[in-house]
C-alpha cells in the first residue's frame, strides 16, 4: 500500500522484511511499522546468543498445584450417624423453639453442697441431673414429646429413657439412662460420668446406645452459644443446652448481669404441635431456675 512504501522508505528498510498482513498480500501501513522497530536479522539483538538464551514463558500453574488431598473411608459409627441424620430431616416435620435460663439458682446450689455432695457420693454435681429431672417432669406434662410415630400409630411411653449425647473417641454417641425417672441426682451424674469415660475408651455396648425416648445434648461443653438441634429417630424431640455466659437481662426494673444459658427444642411437627412444645420449654425452664420445684414436684 502506499503509506506502507513511504514508511519503509524513509526509514530504507526493504519490502522484504514487513510481512503482509492486507488483503492478496499487500503491506499494510501497520506491517510496514512492525518491520521498522524490528531489528534487522543479522542485529545482534534478533536473535538469543547461546550465552543469553531467550527466557521461556512462565508455565501456568496447573490445577490442584500444591494443594494435598486425603481419602478417608468413612467409619462404621460416621456412617450409621449419617445415615440416622439424613433419615430425620427428610422423614420428619421437624421445627425449634428457643427460650433462656438464668442458671442463677442452680449455681448458687451447687455452690453451696458441692462440697458435701462430692464427699457422700464420690462424684460433683453438675448441671445435667438438675436438666434430665427436669425435662422429666416437662414429658410428663406434654407426654407427645416422649412419644413416636409407629406405621399410623403414635405410640406414647409412660417410661422415660433419655439418651444423653456425648463426644466419644469415635464420634458424637447417645448412650441411654434406662427409667430415668428413678434415678437420684447421684445416680443421674454417676451415670452421665460413666458414659462419657467409656465414650472416649470406645469400651460403650451396643445395647447402651440402643432406644431412648428424648435426648439431651449439651454443645455448651464445647462452647456452643446457640445451635439447633437435631432429633434422634424415631424419637419426637432433642432439647440442646448451651453455654452460659453473663448477660444484662431485666429483674425488678433493674438490668442486672446474670449467667444465662440458651436452650433449644426440636420437635417433630407431626406429634407434637407448637403450643406443646413451647409449654415443655417454659417448663423445664421454670424448674431449673427454680430447683426446689424438682423436689417439691409442683
Amino acid at each position: 500500500m502506499p503509506s506502507a512504501a513511504r514508511i519503509l522508505a524513509t526509514h530504507d528498510v526493504p519490502a522484504t522484511r514487513a510481512t503482509p498482513t492486507g488483503p492478496g498480500g499487500r503491506v499494510l501501513k501497520e506491517d510496514a511499522e512492525r518491520a521498522v522497530q524490528s531489528p534487522p536479522p543479522d542485529s545482534p539483538s534478533a536473535s538469543p546468543t547461546p550465552a543469553q538464551p531467550a527466557a521461556a514463558p512462565a508455565a501456568a500453574p496447573s490445577a490442584g498445584e500444591g494443594r494435598e488431598e486425603e481419602v478417608v473411608p468413612m467409619s462404621l459409627i460416621r456412617r450409621k450417624i449419617a445415615e440416622r441424620l439424613l433419615a430425620a430431616q427428610n422423614t420428619m416435620a421437624l421445627l425449634t423453639t428457643f427460650n433462656e435460663v438464668d442458671m442463677s439458682a442452680v449455681i448458687a446450689l451447687r455452690a453451696q453442697f458441692q462440697e458435701q455432695f462430692q464427699e457422700r457420693y464420690q462424684i460433683k454435681l453438675g448441671f445435667m441431673s438438675f436438666f434430665a429431672k427436669a425435662v422429666i417432669e416437662g414429658l410428663k406434662e406434654v407426654p407427645a414429646l416422649n412419644a413416636e410415630i409407629r406405621d399410623q400409630s403414635i405410640v406414647y411411653r409412660n417410661y422415660f429413657d433419655l439418651g444423653i449425647a456425648i463426644g466419644g473417641g469415635r464420634g458424637l454417641v447417645v448412650p441411654v439412662l434406662r427409667n430415668a425417672e428413678r434415678l437420684s441426682f447421684a445416680e443421674t451424674e454417676r451415670a452421665i460420668a460413666d458414659f462419657g469415660k467409656r465414650a472416649r475408651e470406645n469400651q460403650l455396648k451396643p445395647d447402651e446406645l440402643a432406644g431412648g425416648t428424648f435426648t439431651i445434648t449439651n454443645g455448651g461443653v464445647y462452647g456452643s452459644l446457640l445451635s439447633t438441634p437435631l432429633i434422634n429417630a424415631p424419637q419426637s424431640g432433642v432439647l440442646g443446652m448451651h453455654a452460659i455466659q453473663e448477660r444484662p437481662v431485666g429483674r425488678d426494673g433493674q438490668v442486672v448481669l446474670r449467667p444465662m444459658m440458651y436452650v433449644a427444642l426440636t420437635y417433630d411437627h407431626r406429634v407434637v404441635d407448637g403450643r406443646e412444645a413451647v409449654t415443655f420449654l417454659r417448663r423445664v425452664k421454670d424448674l431449673v431456675e427454680q430447683p426446689a420445684r424438682l423436689l417439691l414436684e409442683v
